[in-house]
């Protein structure tokens, strides 16, 4: 009989001990199967999360760190850094990492005269209402200026172009006076492609008000205003969420605020804003002496990535080419700022995974040597017999494989359902909960890396499953861990003296 016909008959004749030792590796591998299933879970959450956010990113001011670093300054005399200069952000753009950037400027116009469009209202059937107006019934309209001809909030699918086109590249050189408008709010106003659609810089908005904030009489001579007209190309309309949120939720109020802001919003050249803003502020400012000079022209810019994954490394190399304390923002942070509770879930995983670990080797190596010692006579006369020690421990080798075997792949199953019932009860216990009520809600037109991602989505998209990665990582931990623990074992083996054991 060969030593591997002898490893399975001695499996089957030591009933006993074959049992004990298939229910210690049972239970540990269930902790370390539930605790790998777990951190397989919330690692699949992280990643596909962030692959929904898409590869976005803007440079931003770290107020944070700004305020930190100056905390003993006098707030009124704290002067802040410039902003970057547009030749930075192109550098930053340029990066092996970046699919295609844009910079924006902002701006906004009122008026009397164009009717803004409004979800709420219109879901309400109150066809003649409009949005909440401002100062004396003033409507509000937002301008967005680009640089990137075919708008990268189509590109993104933020809106969908619906009628008419997009900028040309002489449109943007130029800055010429031409727009891109909600669908809604051209037929709030009977407006067609190719109609000119006027806007106002005027300084109304700044008057009505003394100094201390009370009303007075506004003089229409005292009333400024230049008109810039400007003629529309192209109709868009926000593209709908794949999730709909619940009627009359909040997340559902601020879906519907966000795209009011968009149907409300002018896509123009940056240089069109510009002008208009260079305007605005003469009319608004003019005789504030704190106000008076160039005030500057402030740009956001927006990066798109070629592959989530690059997020990282286009931080490391971008960064070092900004001004101090601007940092680069990506769409994924906004995981890192929601997820918290995935990552502790993921962290406590991971700790447990370590020391399921630990225990094991000391348990099952303590356990088979002391079943090693109670067959030492057994050993010896295979020894005595001529049989060779790499043979023998061989026979232990397979024998204890065998056993493992039955028992990592039955706690295969059963580990996964445990970490399933752990995981759900860890989520709905006081020490994940804090996080999962901190939830956040990112859209704004302004906000170049936007998106509707809640704590509820994170939670929501966390499941465990079965997978060739968990099923691969499960088994290789495993008979690696058993593998590992049979050295103790062996090494009883190679220390036996057959003649001694047989005197």
């Amino acid at each position: 009989m060969n030593f591997l016909q002898r490893a399975i008959s001695s499996v089957t004749r030591r009933k006993g001990k074959s049992i004990i030792l298939f229910l210690v590796i049972f239970v540990l591998g269930n902790v370390i199967a539930g605790a790998i299933a777990i951190q397989q879970s919330t690692s699949n959450v992280e990643k596909d999360v962030k692959a929904k956010l898409g590869a976005n990113a803007t440079v931003e001011f770290d107020y944070d760190t700004f305020q930190k670093d100056h905390k003993d300054e006098d707030e009124a005399t704290l002067v802040y850094p410039d902003n970057p200069k547009l030749d930075v952000y192109e550098k930053v753009g340029k990066l092996s990492y970046v699919k295609y950037f844009d910079y924006n400027t902002y701006s906004y116009f009122n008026s009397r005269k164009l009717k803004s469009f409004d979800y709420q209202s219109e879901e309400n059937g109150d066809e003649g209402s409009t949005r909440i107006t401002g100062n004396r019934g003033l409507e509000y309209f937002n301008l967005k200026g680009i640089n990137y001809p075919k708008i990268l909030d189509i590109e993104q699918k933020k809106i969908s172009l619906v009628e008419g086109t997009v900028f040309s590249d002489k449109d943007v050189k130029d800055g010429a006076s031409v727009a891109v408008v909600g669908k809604r709010f051209a037929e709030k106003n009977n407006l067609s492609l190719g109609d000119q659609l006027l806007i106002t810089a005027t300084n109304e908005d700044q008057l009505g008000f003394d100094s201390e904030g009370n009303e007075v009489e506004v003089k229409p001579e005292d009333i400024k205003s230049v008109d810039y007209p400007v003629k529309i190309i192209g109709f868009f309309e926000p593209v709908k969420s794949e999730k709909e949120p619940k009627k009359n939720s909040d997340e559902y109020y601020n879906q519907m605020n966000s795209s009011t802001e968009l149907e409300n919003t002018i896509y123009l050249p940056n240089k069109t804003v510009s002008e208009y803003s260079k305007k605005q502020n003469e009319l608004m400012f003019s005789g504030d002496d704190t106000m008076e000079g160039d005030m500057g022209e402030y740009y956001s810019p927006a990066y798109i990535l070629k592959n989530p994954g690059d997020t990282e490394a286009f931080k490391e190399e971008a960064e070092p080419l900004l001004p101090k304390y601007y940092v680069v923002r990506a769409s994924s942070d906004q995981y890192d700022e929601i997820g918290g509770s995935m990552k502790k879930m993921g962290q406590i995983s991971k700790y447990v995974v370590i020391i399921s670990v630990i225990a094991t080797l000391l348990i099952i190596g303590l356990v088979v040597l002391l079943f090693m010692r109670d067959r030492k006579h057994e050993l010896g006369i295979y020894l005595s017999l001529g049989e060779t020690r790499g043979k023998v421990m061989g026979q232990v080798l397979i024998e204890l494989l065998i056993i493992s075997a039955l028992a990592l792949v039955l706690s295969l199953v059963t580990g996964n359902l445990l970490g399933n019932m752990v995981s759900k009860s860890l989520m709905n216990s006081d020490l994940l909960q804090t996080t999962n009520d901190n939830m956040m809600y990112y859209s704004s037109v302004y906000d170049s890396v936007s998106s509707n991602l809640t704590a509820d989505d994170v939670t929501g998209a966390y499941k465990v499953t079965f997978s060739v990665a968990y099923i691969f990582t499960y088994l290789l931990v495993g008979l690696g861990t058993v593998l590992l623990s049979a050295l103790i074992p062996l090494m009883y083996i190679l220390r036996l003296n057959p003649k001694k054991i047989m005197m």
